[in-house]
């Protein structure tokens, strides 16, 4: 077979998600806005195929390096599918009742996905930026979707400037590593990094740059200051696509950065790391206790959970990095859960609610509702036995082995300062006097995931944990 149609069948989840994302587009541009739904449906069916064919397809490199497929990045490009079409679902009713159903929704979803993808397959920095600016300019419209809307447009715009910020910081960094280190393929920079390239102060400040940019992607601090202010202005839906699967990929690219092209400067990229983990358990814990708007609430919880999941990294073991895994696909659970809830929150006239006072007494009117976001805020805020404590028990086992005491001891600290605005929430639900009640719900879709979301995160789900870990140390053992 040619190579070039070698490369095309090991990226077969890329190929499926292009077609797709044009195929969508023809149909949405013929047919109108009346579309939105059963090109949704259309969309979720693709994220489907692709799914299957990362989870079933060939493991190699493909397009002169350029691109890897391999158990690391099959297991999360499932768990990036997953949380795309659970995205596409869930902003159905809620863009009907915005009015504001436009075709260009799954088509835009679509697309980012296919960045991501690209970002977790990435094996050369010319790839990783593609897919990310692929993501980004895809992220930048969803923030900017309801465009009538003075806070959607600004969230967009704050975004955009925010994001091309951290893309120039991002290029230029490359370019101090292919100065000083010679190429942008992570396997030949490794290899270069290991002698005496790999002392150069050039490269170490590209090191510095690269992770700087990758981190405003993961909203880590002090690279977070756009991402509650876009939280709370984009629709709801896009929020929570948001806090799930682009963090997903950002975090394993920056795994796969750090472990596979920078693995000879360990010791340089670790102190990063550790020290921006730290930054965001602590702030995410603090800045989340004043918040009275629970989008805003969500994202410092993101950002304390970012930083959960650097602990891992900063251990840099296959243990270290199986924790990174496993702590993704549970708070991937966790937070589109939440966020689904969220989008349950209208009043009487059907307009989204968004504040925390409205939350008072939701025990007594929807008795269901309330459970279950009380179950994902416990498993947020890591109490056992639910399945939130788990991925935080197994990143701080992972510190703790690699001797990094005092960053598992600030993790367990920054756990207990943010289980008090999760219990709040609970609070509020539970022991308040009833604000006004929210409208029935109008989705047995939303209703179901609310229920499995829950369900997830319950003591039942401990039945995932075995799978789940496995998964995740396969995954991991692929980058060593």
């Amino acid at each position: 077979m040619h190579p070039t149609f070698a490369s095309i069948q090991i990226a077969a989840p890329e190929l499926v998600l292009t077609i797709g994302s044009l195929l969508t587009l023809m149909l949405g541009v013929f047919r109108g806005d009346r579309s939105l739904v059963p090109l949704t449906w259309v969309c979720v069916l693709i994220f489907g195929i692709a799914g299957v064919a990362a989870a079933t397809g060939d493991q190699a490199a493909a397009f002169g390096g350029l691109y890897v497929a391999d158990g690391f990045s099959a297991y999360l490009k499932v768990m990036i599918l997953a949380a795309a079409a659970v995205s596409a679902v869930l902003a159905l009713p809620y863009l009907q009742h915005a009015a504001t159903g436009r075709f260009e929704y799954p088509v835009l979803l679509m697309l980012a996905t296919l960045g991501m993808c690209m970002m977790v397959s990435a094996n050369d920095m010319l790839t990783l930026y593609i897919g990310l600016e692929l993501l980004s300019l895809a992220s930048y419209t969803l923030a900017a979707f309801h465009r009538n809307e003075a806070r959607s447009s600004e969230a967009g715009l704050k975004y955009f400037i925010l994001g091309a910020l951290a893309s120039g910081i991002l290029l230029y960094g490359i370019s101090l590593v292919y100065g000083f280190g010679g190429s942008t393929n992570f396997e030949t920079l490794s290899a270069t990094l290991r002698g005496p390239a790999g002392q150069s102060t050039g490269v170490v400040f590209g090191l510095v740059f690269i992770l700087a940019g990758l981190m405003f992607k993961i909203s880590a601090v002090p690279f977070h200051m756009w991402t509650p202010d876009v939280y709370e202005g984009a629709p709801t839906p896009v929020a929570a696509f948001f806090s799930a699967a682009p963090k997903a990929a950002a975090m394993g690219l920056l795994v796969r950065v750090c472990v596979e092209a920078f693995g000879g400067m360990t010791f340089d990229w670790r102190q990063i790391v550790s020290v921006v983990a730290i930054a965001s358990m602590l702030l995410g814990a603090v800045g989340a206790i004043g918040q009275t708007n629970i989008k805003r609430l969500l994202a410092y919880s993101s950002i304390a959970n970012v930083g959960f999941a650097l602990i891992g990294l900063a251990a840099g073991t296959v243990e270290g990095i199986s924790g990174v895994l496993f702590y993704m696909a549970v708070y991937l659970v966790m937070t589109l859960g939440a966020f689904v809830c969220v989008l349950q929150m209208r009043d009487a006239d059907g307009k989204p609610v968004e504040t925390l006072s409205s939350l008072n007494g939701l025990s007594r009117s929807r008795k269901g509702l309330a459970a279950a976001l009380a179950v994902l805020m416990f498993s947020l805020a890591g109490i056992p036995p639910l399945l939130g404590f788990w991925p935080k028990f197994a990143v701080f086992t992972a510190a703790i082995d690699t001797q990094l005491y005092l960053l598992a001891v600030i993790g367990v600290v920054a756990s207990v300062i943010g289980a008090y605005y999760y219990l709040r929430v609970v609070k509020a639900m539970y022991f308040d006097e009833p604000a006004p009640a929210f409208a029935a719900s109008d989705s047995r879709v939303n209703a179901g995931l609310i229920g499995i979301a829950a369900l997830f995160c319950s003591p039942l789900g401990m039945l995932a944990i075995t799978p789940l870990v496995g998964a995740a140390r396969v995954a991991a053992r692929a980058l060593f």
